[in-house]
């Protein structure tokens, strides 16, 4: 009977640690909240509800435990849907989406914040410094093994360092990726 409560105590323990690490997501304006307190960098998914690749990267992409787990060390996620009605204060500015049909299908009206940052396709992402401020925009679908050089040269401040197409060239010659797809 005591072998029979330890194993099942066991196989509880185990199961539990091996749970997939997600990504806590958060707001744009919890994100800048959280910055306040705590400057760390933002990292966006700025997605539409209609977006193929934006799904993708949610079941795919998103899902990766090494990613997950670099993302929420290293960045405060955002995930903000670039035609949805989420009020966002950003640099002492209010971005709505006043264009917005709620019982419109499919394509919406783009959100003020997606214009003011010039987001042309989905998904995009979107990489801020511990300021706020915009850094890169990186629009289309990715895999966590091809995203991962683009969370670390950002997380890390090299791309500070990269003045030339020959000097990201010679980076991505020498990156080591470690997230597995």
């Amino acid at each position: 009977m005591m072998k029979k409560i330890l194993f099942s105590l066991l196989l509880v323990l185990v199961v539990g640690s091996v749970q997939a690490q997600e990504i806590k997501w958060m707001s744009m304006n919890e994100a800048l909240e959280a910055q306040k307190k705590e400057p760390r960098k933002i990292f966006m998914d700025a997605y539409t509800t209609w977006c193929g690749p934006c799904k993708l990267l949610d079941k795919k992409t998103f899902t990766n435990a090494d990613l997950a787990t670099y993302i929420n060390k290293h960045y405060y996620p955002v995930k903000f849907n670039a035609e949805g009605t989420e009020e966002i204060k950003y640099k002492d500015m209010t971005f709505t989406n006043p264009g917005h049909d709620a019982s419109r299908k499919g394509r919406n009206a783009s959100h003020q914040f997606s214009q003011a940052m010039q987001i042309s396709g989905y998904p995009t992402l979107a990489f801020f410094d511990e300021k706020g401020e915009l850094v890169q925009l990186l629009t289309g679908y990715r895999s966590a093994e091809d995203l991962e050089i683009f969370l670390k040269v950002f997380a890390k401040d090299d791309h500070k360092k990269l003045k030339s197409e020959e000097d990201w060239l010679a980076y991505v010659k020498n990156f080591k990726g470690e997230f597995a797809d």
